[in-house]
């Protein structure tokens, strides 16, 4: 049984914490935080990126700044240098609140997103989900549609990102429960078993975690609040 460990991660940081945050990334990811127009987008693209190195870190025995990430053959990051293929890892933030995971000999996925109103989700849904899905979605009540939608996103991101395939396997080709549904495969075009679980970000987020291994162990924490004074 492959064991997966899980972190929520506060992004509301001091800014000192954020330029500690910035000294541990490489030139390329601060090269992708600076192509967001927003300041709030960058700081925390750069915030997120530093937790991911840390919590690699501590699990490699290396320094922040000695994390080596690459990008596989499907676009997914993984560790080069002489930690590669140590441990399968994937990151995701919205709003104030980033998702990472790490998982040993199974690919993991994660997706977090913050709910918020959204006007045409019905159709976002017809058009991109499974047919079985939309209409799941339809059937709830027009209070339940935004929070459901946000939950089904996470759950469909969280495989696809899991695969590593990106746009290659269209989000239609497999089905999932819609929430409040508990997460689970209706209908999966790739071979395998999986693990696919909710997590507690706090009131305003959904998110999901995907673990390509059957009753995968997933243990969630909660980054401590100071976790960038252990970067230096």
């Amino acid at each position: 049984m492959s064991a997966a460990d899980i972190w929520v991660v506060d992004l509301a940081l001091s800014p000192n914490e954020f330029d500690l945050c910035e000294a541990v990334l490489d030139a390329d990811e601060r090269d992708r935080g600076n192509r967001f127009l927003r300041p709030a987008d960058r700081a925390r693209h750069r915030a997120s990126h530093a937790a991911l190195r840390l919590i690699l870190a501590e699990a490699l025995s290396l320094a922040p700044a000695e994390i080596r990430l690459e990008a596989g053959a499907g676009g997914k990051p993984e560790l080069g240098g002489a930690a590669r293929g140590a441990l399968d890892f994937n990151l995701s933030h919205s709003g104030g609140r980033a998702l990472i995971g790490l998982a040993r000999g199974a690919a993991i996925g994660v997706d977090l997103e913050e709910i918020r109103p959204i006007t045409d989700a019905l159709r976002i849904a017809r058009a991109h989900f499974a047919p079985d899905e939309a209409a799941a979605l339809a059937a709830l009540p027009l209070s339940a549609i935004d929070p459901a939608f946000f939950g089904l996103w996470t759950r469909k991101e969280a495989v696809v990102k899991a695969l590593g395939t990106g746009l290659l396997l269209p989000l239609d080709r497999f089905s999932v429960s819609v929430p409040p549904e508990p997460p689970r495969f209706l209908r999966m075009a790739q071979d395998g078993t999986w693990t696919l679980t909710s997590v507690d970000c706090g009131p305003g987020y959904a998110a999901t975690v995907a673990v390509r291994s059957a009753e995968a162990g997933i243990a969630v924490r909660h980054f401590p609040d100071d976790w960038p004074s252990r970067l230096g």
